[in-house]
């Protein structure tokens, strides 16, 4: 529940918008409205329904906003999920009541443990019909449970209630976007007739530039690094077998990306770096093949005394076991800090020692000068040795051979090289975000988004469109076969969006993580197959052209690369599928590791 009854005492009574509910209601979401745009709201995302009418038609009739209609409540979610990630602002999102809330919830749960804004405005129905069967009437009450920053259930709009309005307004958008984003969601009832004309909207009660705006993307308490820390970190960190690991939200801006890099050049370390991280350019710190150096052995007896975390996790099993001293086991666990914006420091492995919710920038820069001693000459050395021969093993591989046929790890790095400067990438879950984060070379001038926060591979496509629609930029889109299947709603009406969406679907028929997993070889083939490889056996080209989208399946890695470049003629989304074998992905998976252990064997660190 929420501070800001609707069903005030009767001495507060007014006829601002009229007395009847059709017309108290459209003035009410008129209201709501209002103070979303003067806040600096852009986007809302409407779902079709009776029930929502009144939020439907504010939102649809304000020409302030861009409006975006998506008949699946799924694909929505995921949409407006897109555009927050996209612009840090939360675009509000409706639908009517029943079944249709239950199906943001994915989406919901993603922006919890993601932090990104969301405004969730679900229509109810009044408190009469509730426990009576009414059709279309479930328990919508704290319906997304813990995964919200807020709950507000306000009741039908009454007269006299309009002093609230501005409030429950400014308080959702507050929580959506303070100092941990994430989903709000406003639960409002409605009495019919759900139509009726808006009369006089209450005034703000003081300016705009007072109140604030959107916060996009705040972080939290910026300085919670203290010169005690510092003294107390620094002999710590000094002359130690040391490693950032960057994930999701590690760096935001160019200054605050160098002034990590800076932290770890002062230290000697390597800078394990996802794509999404912010990180994942040209540096002599940034190793961004983390994950087929760890798979050599290279450095298995030298697990990292001190670990940096910044953000998310790296997808790496690999990585993250060695990250946790797995790979030597003889040797103490290693010091562990973690650092995130939001707070939001996953420890699976139970190794965090110290967390610090600021921005990486403020901790970073609160080491800069001190004068640090680095780690051990050969630790730095052997670590950019090892990168640097990585990516020359993987870039021989991989970019060469244009007539060569494609597979799915030159398709991911042909996604990150291709895509232009400016522009947007989106991966989605499972193999595809792993083959980039272990194959996609250093890239500059491009950001990548992935679904992260719960790891699934639902609503690849509609995030994609939200990032599209809320950049204004073109987006490439990588995704599996059946990453692409579970969302193929969201194609229904994406030829007439208007973005420049490009999704990549790598198509070996089936879930190709699981061949790489013991299952595959543990369970008899037939088992394997029909309840882990499960094939679709679908013609995803037939399936992109059967909603209005220029489809293409390409062969070669030439053909990819031209099919990324720039169009002759055709704008808006299209669908390029890569078709790949399982079976034949993981000997190349396994072919490339040889090669780059091999190149790696030659390198023997003095400490070994």
């Amino acid at each position: 529940m929420c501070a800001h009854p609707q069903e005030p005492p009767p001495a507060r009574d007014s006829s601002r918008g009229g007395s009847d509910p059709g017309s108290l209601a459209a003035t009410f979401c008129a209201t709501l409205v209002d103070e979303w745009v003067a806040l600096g709201i852009t986007d809302a995302v409407l779902c079709p329904g009776s029930r929502n009418t009144p939020v439907t038609v504010a939102l649809a009739t304000d020409e302030r906003l861009r409006t975006h209609v998506v008949h699946d409540e799924r694909s929505a979610a995921f949409m407006a999920l897109g555009l927050g990630l996209a612009t840090g602002r939360p675009a509000p999102l409706t639908c009517t009541s029943g079944s249709a809330p239950t199906h943001f919830h994915p989406a919901v749960v993603e922006a919890d443990l993601a932090a990104v804004p969301m405004i969730l405005v679900t229509a109810d129905r009044p408190p009469e019909l509730q426990g009576v069967l009414a059709p279309q009437t479930i328990n919508q009450r704290d319906l997304y449970g813990s995964a919200v920053r807020w709950y507000c259930e306000p009741g039908p709009p009454a007269p006299g209630s309009s002093p609230w309005w501005r409030d429950l307004a400014f308080d959702a958008v507050d929580r959506a976007t303070g100092a941990v984003p994430g989903p709000v969601h406003l639960n409002l009832a409605f009495r019919e007739p759900l139509t009726g004309t808006a009369g006089e909207l209450p005034p703000g009660r003081e300016p705009v530039a007072e109140r604030g705006r959107v916060r996009a993307a705040a972080p939290g308490t910026p300085w919670q690094v203290t010169d005690e820390d510092v003294a107390r970190l620094l002999p710590q960190l000094s002359a130690r077998r040391g490693v950032v690991a960057a994930g999701a939200r590690a760096a935001r801006s160019s200054a605050e990306a160098r002034s990590v890099l800076e932290f770890a050049d002062m230290l000697g370390w390597p800078v394990l770096a996802t794509p999404q991280s912010g990180l994942h350019v040209e540096h002599d710190r940034v190793v961004t093949p983390f994950d087929p150096v760890l798979r050599s052995g290279l450095f298995d007896s030298h697990a990292p005394e001190v670990v940096v975390r910044i953000g998310g996790l790296v997808a790496s099993r690999p990585a993250t076991e060695w990250l946790a001293g797995a790979s030597d086991p003889g040797k103490p666990t290693p010091l562990t800090i973690a650092v995130d914006r939001y707070g939001l420091c996953p420890d699976p492995d139970s190794t965090v020692a110290r967390r610090f919710t600021c921005t990486p920038g403020d901790f970073a820069a609160r080491f800069a000068g001190l004068g640090a001693e680095p780690a051990p000459r050969w630790w730095t050395d052997t670590w950019a040795a090892a990168a640097s021969l990585t990516r020359s093993v993987l870039a021989g591989q991989l970019e060469a051979v244009r007539t060569a046929v494609c597979d799915e790890p030159s398709t991911a790095a042909a996604v990150m090289a291709a895509a232009p400067v400016g522009s947007e990438v989106f991966v989605s879950s499972s193999m595809p975000v792993r083959d980039l984060e272990s194959f996609a070379a250093p890239r500059e001038g491009v950001r990548v988004h992935s679904n992260r926060g719960t790891n699934g591979i639902d609503g690849s496509i509609a995030t994609a469109t939200g990032i599209a629609m809320g950049s204004d930029r073109p987006v490439v889109a990588l995704c599996g076969d059946l990453a692409f299947l579970h969302d193929v709603g969201s194609l229904s009406g994406l030829a007439g969006r208007g973005v420049e969406l490009t999704v990549v679907v790598i198509d070996n028929d089936g879930g190709g993580i699981f061949s790489f997993l013991p299952q595959a070889g543990e369970l008899p083939e037939p088992l394997f197959e029909r309840a882990f490889g499960t094939p679709h056996g679908q013609d995803l080209v037939r399936v992109a052209r059967s909603f209005g989208l220029p489809a293409e399946e390409v062969g070669t890695r030439g053909e990819l690369l031209d099919a990324l470049g720039p169009a002759d003629g055709v704008t808006g989304p299209r669908v390029v599928v890569v078709r790949s074998d399982r079976r034949a992905n993981v000997a190349f998976h396994r072919g490339l590791q040889d090669r780059v252990s091999a190149a790696l064997g030659e390198l023997r660190a003095p400490g070994a």
